[in-house]
Parts: structure tokens; sequence; C-alpha cells
């Protein structure tokens, strides 16, 4: 993907929102990594927008769906290694213990934690190799979709690191703990396909159709039941961390909290009169 949409609504002079596009469009929020001379890896500075991008989608009823993606051949290249430290932190040389795991916590945990608790369906249009945190940013998004280009890589070990950025809580999830571990034990490069293969990946698609299909998913989910899908995410998402008794408790309090919106009114009443709903998102 080359460009982002275009926007109904101005962008801000902040030169960092560069880096970083943001366009609404037919109630879906794109949000582009922009820096493709560097693989989109992600400074401090991005990483905030990002975020901050994410919460906005959450509270604004103009918005009812999210993509993320990137310009250039990739996705994220993962955190931005070269740039230093985050504004705030240590200087090299002046690292005490619980820095590090600071650092990523108030980081990288709370970027992927973002994508996880938006309130709007989240898409990634993954164009390129998403690598280490940029995997993360994708596979934390509630569907994915991948140009046959794509490729995913657990880099980590590479470095000699931990994986972080929830990956050790998001893979065994998604794909059980020795698939898991055997892509961040090896650190290999994983195609789209093999992506797919595995679960990962929702779609793969040629890289010219990535973009279309996106924006079609997009809208469709934009033209849902807003509510009953935020609903729908956050039950999902809660399960996979509690039991029966508890996720059936929940199931059942967030069919109560549906029912009194006018969406789920609109859903069974177009049921009733056999005709095609009309959801506004409320």
């Amino acid at each position: 993907m080359t460009s982002s949409p275009e926007t109904s609504a101005a962008k801000s002079a902040d030169p960092v929102d560069s880096l970083v596009l943001h366009a609404t469009d037919n109630h879906v929020a794109w949000i582009t990594l922009n820096r493709p001379e560097a693989l989109n890896a992600i400074t401090p500075d991005q990483r905030e927008h990002l975020i901050q991008h994410l919460s906005h989608a959450s509270c604004d009823p103009g918005v009812r769906a999210v993509v993320i993606t990137a310009t250039g051949r990739g996705f994220c290249a993962g955190a931005d290694l070269r740039g230093g430290p985050p504004t705030g932190g240590p200087q090299a040389g002046e690292r005490v213990a619980g820095d590090v795991a600071r650092m990523i916590r108030l980081g990288a945990q709370r970027l992927i934690g973002a994508v996880l608790d938006c309130e709007k369906p989240v898409i990634a249009a993954v164009n390129g190799t998403a690598a280490g945190l940029g995997a993360h940013l994708a596979l934390a998004c509630d569907l994915v979709l991948a140009a046959d280009s794509a490729k995913f890589i657990e880099v980590f070990v590479r470095r000699g690191l931990v994986p972080d950025g929830g990956g050790a809580y998001l893979l065994p999830r998604l794909i059980g703990p020795q698939r898991a571990k055997e892509l961040m034990f090896f650190g290999d490069a994983l195609t789209a396909a093999d992506a797919a293969r595995l679960g990962l990946v929702n779609r793969v698609v040629p890289a010219d159709d990535l973009e279309k299909t996106a924006r079609d998913w997009a809208e469709r989910l934009a033209t849902g039941p807003t509510r009953a899908l935020a609903l729908t995410k956050q039950l999902v998402n809660a399960s996979l961390d509690t039991d029966r008794t508890t996720a059936f408790a929940a199931e059942a309090a967030a069919q109560e909290i549906n029912m009194t919106t006018t969406d789920a009114n609109e859903g069974v009443a177009a049921f009733t009169e056999r005709r095609t709903p009309l959801y506004r998102g409320r």
C-alpha cells in the first residue's frame, strides 16, 4: 500500500503526523505508518500517536471501524532501536534496575493494549514485513489481512532478546504454545501463506488488492451494530483468560447491556419485518 485514503477531516500540522497518517472515510479510521525508508520501525513519538488515535477511535461516534496499515514495502520492522532512548528515559550508561521493565510496560505493552482495548473493530492490512513489535501490532488486531508478499518474523531471538510487546501472550492464544515457541525460538520468516495456514492471518490477497479488501471489510463493519461488535470483541478477548462460569456471566451481562441499544432494537425489528436492518452505531 503506497498511500492512505483521502480524509474528510483536516490533518494536524504536527510534524509527527506525517509519520503516522490519520484519515476518516465512511466511518472508517485509517491509521497509516509512514516511515517507509525505515520499514516503518516505530519511534516513541509514533507509538504515542498510534495510542492516541486508537483512544480517539474508541470514543468517537463517527468512527465505527479502524484499519492499521503502512506505506512502502514494510508494514512495521518493530521498535526503532536506532533512535536512542525514549523521551524522558535513561541516557546511555545511566540504566538502573527497573528501567527496562518500565520502558516495556509504558511503551510496547501500552500500544498492544490500545489495540486490544479499542472499542471498535480493528483490521490490520499488512502490506509487507511485520517483525517483532510490528508483528505483534498486526496480531493484536481483530482481523488480519496480508498481501501475498508479506512476512511475519519473531525477530527478538536474532537480537538476543526476549519477545516483548505482548508476543508471548498473543501467539500461544492464536496458534498454541508449541507453534508459538517454534516461531520465537528460531526467528524464521513466516510467509503470508504460512501465516494463514497457522491461523495468524484471516486472508491473503494480491498486494494490489490489499487496500480494496481492507476497505470492503472495514466498511462492512462500519455499517454493523457498533456496540454489539464492541461487546463481542470484549467477550472473545476475555474468554481466553477466564473460566466458563465467569465467561457465561459476562455473556449474559453483555447481552443485557446490548439490548438497551438502538441497533439491537433495529435488528430485532428488521428481522420480524423481513427487511435489511439499518444500524446507526448506537
